[in-house]
Formats: C-alpha cells, sequence, structure tokens
C-alpha cells in the first residue's frame, strides 16, 4: 500500500508544466523595414489604381 501511495504522488510530478517564459521581441532590420515600405507602396499605389477603375465605370 506504500508503495502505491508513494508511486501515485510522484508519478504526475513530471507532467506539470514549465514556467512561461515571455518571448523577447526582436529588432526590426533594415532589409524589413525596406519591404514593408516597399509593400505600403504598393498597397497604396493599387487602391489608387482601383479607385480610378471603379470611378471611371
Amino acid at each position: 500500500m506504500k508503495r502505491i501511495l508513494s508511486l501515485a504522488l510522484l508519478a504526475p510530478s513530471g507532467a506539470f508544466a514549465a514556467a512561461f517564459e515571455r518571448p523577447v521581441p526582436q529588432p526590426q532590420t533594415e532589409t524589413a523595414e525596406f519591404w514593408f515600405l516597399a509593400a505600403s507602396i504598393a498597397l497604396i499605389a493599387s487602391l489608387c489604381l482601383v479607385q480610378y477603375l471603379v470611378s471611371r465605370r
């Protein structure tokens, strides 16, 4: 009976989750800033083109 009790108390100890560690944000690189700028310009250009095409109709 003591073995069963000690096994029941020790068995779930490995099932506990590890403490949550907050992720550290990475710094933004110049390459990422360039691609964000390029995507922003492309988005604005496409919105202007859609506005032009819709207003012609």
